[in-house]
């Protein structure tokens, strides 16, 4: 079975990007989502189980930190991977990522 990954990220281009980086490193996955903010991106994963988020920080409506509480506050959600993608270089936002429960 493979990887189902959910890109969220306001950027259609960075979505586009990452989607082409994941297939063209060969890792499994067979299926790519994605969502514009948080909000869409919670939409989706009530619809749709996947198998890790790849998340940018910065977006409108809901960030990605807030995305992050949201589906760690999700008993169903809580164990899937979160990973912060993000041009953030302090490392206020990293930290705060992890100590909210990003894998990486």
């Amino acid at each position: 079975m493979g990887i189902r990954v959910l890109i969220v990220d306001d950027s259609a281009t960075i979505r586009r990007i990452i989607t082409r980086c994941l297939d063209r490193a060969e890792v499994g996955v067979t299926e790519v989502f994605e969502a514009g903010d948080g909000c869409e991106a919670l939409d989706l994963l009530a619809r749709q189980p996947v198998d890790v988020v790849l998340t940018d920080i910065n977006m409108p409506n809901m960030d990605g930190l807030q995305l992050l509480g949201e589906i760690r506050k999700c008993k169903e959600w809580q164990m899937i991977p979160v990973l912060v993608i993000t041009s953030e270089s302090g490392s206020e936002a990293v930290g705060e990522a992890v100590s909210k429960g990003a894998a990486g």
